[in-house]
């Protein structure tokens, strides 16, 4: 395809991505300040703003191991063409919508692999798939929550054996200043591993088109378009997941929430370090189900912790099979 002729298409289909960076950002805007609002150690809006400029900010502390992950390492690079990435945009896109209408904390990371698997697998079958990169990814669905789980779990208990002989207002008071560390860390680990994604995409769609040159990098205007439009989504808030994810789980309170966004941004930052697209949603969901089982198993409400399991079990193939249709009705109306 001759790269001038696809210019105009290059750029409506940077826009898709750039929105659903947009909503990933919406989407997951619970994942960063859910626990902050429901201790009540900041208002919402206060906590959007928050959230935001740390998602923004995160391309200066990571390097773009997952863009790289996301762009060349789920499909092979090579049978990527504008279908297949509006495809695998409106797989996830469309995930993304029903989720955050029914509340649902589901994972935008896994929805757009899901996407890419989906339209990959419809264009060319098993060989399009980079199976390393989609175990990784995998293993990830199972790991990043129980790395939370952990920490966090091991977090309530040596705070609380340390604080164990302070009054409950002097502890009270101290975790509702830490709070702001550890949102603002969890909110860096999200935007540097959610933003990339998208990066990726945009990545690999300007390398098809032959707009990279011969090797395939990530330009730094790509990079900030990302971040900023996921920030963006971030000040629109999420407040239907933001009820699930900040008390309908367990109720927290600033010690509890400290722990659990500090296990959540060490699990991210870890995973970023390695160049794995891990979900932010599932991460601090185990995290905040550690805390809570930390202080009783019955504080944790598992009914609905199951559910919110389906929802991650169900969000890859659903995308995938979404992005599947899409592709093979774009390429009969094309």
């Amino acid at each position: 395809m001759d790269a001038t002729l696809a210019f105009p298409l290059l750029v409506g289909l940077i826009a898709v991505a750039l929105l659903f960076d947009f909503l990933n950002g919406l989407h997951d805007a619970a994942n960063s300040i859910a626990t902050i609002v429901s201790t009540r150690v900041l208002r919402p809006h206060y906590a959007v703003f928050w959230a935001a400029f740390f998602n923004f900010i995160a391309f200066l502390f990571f390097g773009l191991h997952v863009a790289e992950t996301l762009g060349k390492g789920i499909i092979d690079a090579a049978i990527v063409d504008p279908t297949v990435i509006f495809a695998a945009l409106s797989g996830a896109i469309t995930w993304n919508l029903v989720t955050w209408y029914y509340g649902i904390p589901s994972s935008s990371s896994h929805a757009l692999v899901g996407g890419m698997i989906g339209a990959g697998l419809a264009k060319t079958g098993l060989e399009a798939i980079v199976w390393q990169g989609v175990l990784k990814t995998a293993f990830a669905i199972v790991l990043s929550p129980l790395t939370g789980f952990v920490l966090a779990l091991v977090l309530i208990l040596l705070v609380t054996w340390i604080f164990v002989r302070q009054t409950p207002f002097a502890v009270d008071s101290t975790f509702r200043v830490l709070q702001f560390i550890s949102a603002s860390l969890y909110s860096l680990g999200h935007g540097g591993n959610d933003a990339q994604k998208t990066m990726g995409i945009i990545a690999v769609l300007l390398y098809s088109q032959g707009y990279l040159g011969g090797s395939f990098h990530v330009p730094f205007w790509v990079v900030i378009s990302c971040q900023a439009a996921m920030g963006l989504g971030t000040l629109f808030g999420g407040w239907r997941i933001v009820q699930t994810m900040g008390s309908k789980i367990t109720r927290l309170n600033p010690m509890q929430g400290f722990c659990a966004e500090t296990g959540g941004a060490i699990t991210l930052f870890m995973a970023t370090y390695l160049g794995i697209p891990v979900s932010t949603t599932h991460t601090i969901t185990g995290a905040i189900v550690g805390v809570g089982a930390a202080r009783r198993t019955s504080a944790v409400r598992w009914g609905l912790a199951g559910n919110i399991v389906i929802a991650w079990i169900v969000t890859l193939p659903s995308a995938a099979l979404i992005a599947a249709l899409t592709y093979w009705i774009s390429d009969l109306v094309g």
